[in-house]
């Protein structure tokens, strides 16, 4: 596996299965004594779309939401 000239690399989908790294996840580097690079998930960092939602839940009937076309609910959503 090679890194880019931007510093990328791929990581295989069996290791970002079994660390349960999904799309969009954060993750944090760390090196350790021996040198090593962990990549660890950030726990607690949802999403920018799971956050959106988070703050719309239940608020379907607010009055800021009163008219407004499913698009631009959508468009609220996604930010």
């Amino acid at each position: 596996m090679k890194i880019t000239s931007k510093g990328q690399v791929t990581i295989p989908q069996a290791v970002r299965e079994q660390a349960g790294l999904l799309p969009h996840s954060e993750v944090e580097f760390v090196v350790n004594a021996r040198g090593e690079v962990i990549i660890r998930p950030l726990k607690g960092a949802d999403p920018p779309i799971r956050a959106a939602f988070q703050k719309a839940r239940g608020s379907a009937n607010a009055r800021e939401f009163k008219g407004m076309s499913t698009d631009e609910f959508m468009e609220f959503l996604r930010g």
